[in-house]
């Protein structure tokens, strides 16, 4: 077969890294097709980005099908019916069966040699569908049409008519296409569209240990990753040129991708097609990733971003205009010679806006080829400027362009090292990296490895974070006593985050050393915090009280996003939900003001967990979500994982099985790969959480004894947190001897630091425990008062469930029936179906009517339910609302289902006629 320039060749020459989702939407259509219900897809992608092996894939797991095979290429594309020619040779006998009419059409296809007419078009579109669907009727059909944009235009018309036919066969067509050119795209517009994107960094990552082993150094892979930009191609061929030296760390790690790579051939090809002017533009999107539309314009190129636009090089979002998903920045650059970089920044700094001050200098300042101290210092004006418009991507480029053309080491380091920060402020891990590489040799400067280690806390391994970081603060001046504390603080969350308590505590010994840290209220809090957590570690929760309110105190006066982030931790250990989310909205306050989004998501997984102590999950579901896009969308993956596992919970407690395994699955790869103990201690919680609901609880024991078993699951307070679920298990295995050692110390917790919900859990848990029905029902009761009180409404409802089922086998179904209507409506409320019908099953089981609702009661929806319905009304599908909620398709059809059912309504037209 012969394949493309642009695209990546054999299956084998790339691990499908970061493509599960792809070949499960294709598996998904292979079953349809094996049973029936055939159809059809366009894989489409930038050059480089797995579309051939993604095919290939797919014709791997046809099992059972007849794999039909063709290629388009240049050389052949003006060749009418080659294509078709290609695809049929293996079937020519099989076309005896079809009728006479249909196999006169495909006569001249199979053997150009005979000497007839050719049919007219519709004609030969029958008999290639009646050929297919004959063939296929004996053993499920699967065609694969690669690079399609390069097949002859009458094959692909031919095969499209048929792909419009094949819902009732068992036959599927499966094409991929660059849909750069106007007659591709408008052939192929029927046909349903998978589009291709660059892989996550987990997935990057393991391509290049695929490919070079796991002793990779992380500089190495930071500037891998950075100029791959998530492109398989790219990360392979860059993967294969590092030499011994790069890879043992004695020479830098390459800068660009080389210019003879099969990816910059690709791209020069492709640039080689377009018209000059849409080339030119390309390129110059490539040098200048904020390219204005007020920019185009004025360089009178409006007709070419069209041009651009419509064949998929180039997006324009907004007023920006920028290189399309999957376009690699750095393989189009290397298309460029230095002159014609230089050439480049001419034309943009010509047609720059004069407001836009900041680009303007940019540019002028890249044609410079020498040293120019007093135009970097303009540089470092325009990147403050850029600063404070948190336009931190702008500063860095002014910084780094500053850097280049500075006098001296000491002014290149301070430069690189600002470039560096707003570099990660602009969601750029890997460039951030870069940068600070660049600076390491200059200068010995501590926030350099401060921020290094920052980087490696949200984005890496914290482990490795947390000994540079405790490496660093030691080495560090007594006097700067602002960083030493940052660098503690940084050292100390790394440890959290890898689960290490030991390693945490013995931090907190370290920082009460530094008496200096007393001084200012930042850094006591710091101190306090340490104090109170590593107290709250060991298990000593009196010693953690008045650290703990202290922290909380100083973080309501601190006008700092980290300080008030502290606060909110300190005031969850406290069991204060309305103090933990009020802080953490403070500290996202902060931040946003600050122009320091950074620090945001993880304010936001305080926030998220404030709402799950108080029983709110749909404000717990949002502050999660939101947390994770955004730590998404800066490059923070372990934070990501946070924001996950965290919403694995809130489904497990809801009972959502199918939604918790997504959600922890999503999870799993970076728990395990860069060892993050606390996010997998939360996870092993949830999956516990998912078995007790799906009455499993010998499994959610396992789990829970899991936590127990070595450092990596081993976060303290997450273990102790999840004790009344491993009470619960252990009571239903019959296992009370060891439940009842774990309530002893949640109680001392709970009565000491650990707030009035978690008094309420710690009574639960005896009720549980106590075989003694009267003792058992007063626990139960003074747990139902103290959730109350607390305002937490989902472990209100889940004792009220728990008594109820007692109550009912002490044959007091009366009291029972009470209790039970409440926790119903609770967990309705809650869109926690799972616990709602469980306990219905208990009210009738007490013998009281549990009817469907009333159509007055059923008017409004739950907050998950409005919000599903608000993606519906604007035309989102089931798929690509599971993908925005994070929940599994199945939920998304049961809360259809649902809505429907509320609102009397039969179709999802009616339902966005409600919202408009």
């Amino acid at each position: 077969m012969t394949h493309h320039e642009g695209d990546i060749g054999p299956a084998h020459s790339l691990p499908l890294r970061g493509r599960a989702r792809d070949l499960t939407a294709l598996d998904e259509m292979l079953s349809h097709a094996a049973t029936g219900r055939g159809g059809a897809r366009v894989i489409v992608g930038g050059p480089g980005l797995g579309k051939t092996a993604l095919l290939d894939a797919a014709a791997r797991s046809a099992t059972g099908f007849h794999v039909l095979r063709a290629s388009g290429t240049p050389a052949e594309s003006a060749l009418p019916y080659a294509g078709l020619h290609q695809l049929l040779l293996p079937l020519g006998e099989l076309t005896e069966r079809i009728p006479e009419r249909h196999r006169a059409s495909l006569l001249p296809l199979l053997d150009p040699a005979v000497d007839v007419a050719p049919p007219d078009t519709l004609a030969l579109h029958a008999a290639l569908h009646a050929l297919l669907v004959t063939a296929a009727a004996e053993r499920p059909m699967l065609c694969c049409v690669d690079a399609a944009h390069d097949l002859d235009r009458a094959s692909l018309d031919a095969l499209v008519f048929t792909a419009r036919r094949s819902d009732a066969a068992p036959l599927a067509l499966l094409f991929t296409a660059d849909l750069g050119g106007t007659d591709t795209a408008e052939t192929l517009a029927d046909v349903p569209i998978q589009h291709l994107g660059p892989v996550d960094d987990d997935a990057a990552h393991r391509i290049l240990t695929d490919r070079i082993g796991p002793a990779i150094p992380p500089e190495l892979t930071s500037s891998v990753l950075d100029i791959a930009e998530g492109n398989p191609l790219a990360l392979t061929e860059l993967a294969t040129r590092v030499t011994p030296a790069q890879l043992s760390g004695i020479d830098p790690p390459p800068s660009t991708l080389p210019a003879d790579s099969r990816l910059c051939r690709a791209v020069r090809l492709r640039l080689a097609e377009l018209p000059a002017a849409t080339a030119l533009l390309v390129r110059l999107a490539a040098i200048d990733e904020r390219l204005d539309v007020s920019t185009v314009d004025n360089m009178a190129m409006t007709l070419a971003l069209d041009d651009a636009a419509r064949i998929g090089a180039l997006v324009v979002a907004g007023d920006t205009v920028r290189l399309a998903n999957g376009v690699p920045r750095d393989a189009v650059l290397a298309t460029m010679t230095a002159a014609e970089r230089r050439q480049a920044h001419r034309l943009l700094a010509d047609a720059a806006e004069p407001t836009d001050h900041v680009r303007w200098l940019w540019h002028r300042a890249s044609c410079a080829t020498a040293p120019a101290p007093a135009l970097a210092t303009e540089l470092d004006t325009a990147a403050e400027l850029a600063r404070q418009a948190q336009r931190h991507g702008d500063a860095a480029a002014a910084s780094e362009r500053a850097a280049t053309l500075s006098g001296s080491d000491a002014d290149r380091a301070r430069r690189l090292l600002t470039a560096a920060a707003d570099h990660w402020a602009s969601g750029h891990p890997h460039r951030a990296r870069t940068a600070l590489r660049r600076a390491r040799p200059l200068t010995s400067h501590g926030p350099a490895t401060t921020l290094a280690g920052e980087i490696e806390l949200r984005s890496g391994n914290p482990a490795a974070a947390a000994a540079d970081l405790l490496s660093t603060a030691h080495q560090l001046s007594r006097a700067d006593t602002g960083l030493v504390a940052t660098t503690f603080l940084l050292a100390g969350e790394a440890s959290c985050v890898a689960g290490d308590d030991d390693r945490y505590c013995a931090t907190a010994l370290d920082v009460t050393r530094w008496r200096e840290l007393h001084r200012q209220p930042a850094t006591r809090l710091v101190l306090e915090h340490f104090v109170a957590m590593s107290a709250t570690f060991n298990g000593h929760h009196a010693k953690a009280a008045n650290p703990l309110h202290s922290v909380v105190r100083l973080g309501d006066e601190i006008a700092d996003p980290t300080a008030k982030t502290l606060a909110s931790q300190a005031a969850f250990t406290l069991g204060d939900a309305a103090a933990t989310r009020d802080l953490a909205l403070q500290a996202v306050a902060c931040a946003h003001a600050s122009g320091d989004l950074a620090r945001v998501p993880w304010a936001l997984v305080y926030a998220a967990m404030a709402a799950v102590l108080s029983g709110e999950h749909a404000p717990a579901i949002t502050s999660a979500l939101d947390g994770l896009r955004l730590a998404e969308s800066l490059g923070q993956p372990n934070c990501v994982v946070d924001h996950l596992t965290i919403l694995a919970m809130l489904a497990a407690l809801r009972g959502d099985r199918e939604t918790t395994r997504l959600r922890l699955d999503d999870a799993a790869s970076g728990v395990v790969e860069r060892g993050l103990g606390r996010p997998g201690s939360l996870a092993s919680w949830a999956a516990a959480c998912a078995d007790l609901a799906a009455d499993r609880p010998a499994d959610a024991l396992h789990r829970f004894r899991r936590m127990s078993a070595g450092p990596t699951w081993s976060f303290s307070p997450i273990r102790v947190m999840a004790t009344p679920h491993y009470v619960e298990a252990a009571v239903r295995c019959g296992k009370q001897r060891d439940a009842a050692n774990a309530v002893t110390h949640f109680e001392r917790w709970a009565n000491t630091t650990g707030g009035q919900a978690r008094v309420a859990l710690a009574h639960r848990c005896r009720g549980l425990l106590t075989d003694h029905p009267g003792e058992s029902e007063e626990h139960f009761t003074e747990a139902i008062r103290l959730h109350r009180s607390a305002g937490a409404s989902y472990d209100l409802a889940y004792t009220e469930l728990l008594l109820a089922s007692r109550l009912r086998r002490h044959r007091k179904p009366r009291q029972a029936r009470e209790i039970l209507i409440e926790a119903a409506q609770v967990f309705d409320d809650l869109d926690a179906h799972r616990w709602r019908d469980h306990a219905r099953r208990e009210l009738r089981a007490c013998g009281y009517p549990v009817d469907r609702p009333s159509d007055g009661a059923s008017s409004e929806l739950t907050p998950q339910q409005g919000r599903i319905a608000e993606l519906v009304a604007e035309g989102a599908t089931n798929r690509e609302i599971a993908a925005t909620l994070f929940i599994s398709h199945r939920t998304v059809d049961h809360h259809l289902r649902n809505i429907f059912e509320r609102l009397n309504i039969r179709s999802r037209v009616e339902l966005a006629a409600l919202y408009r």
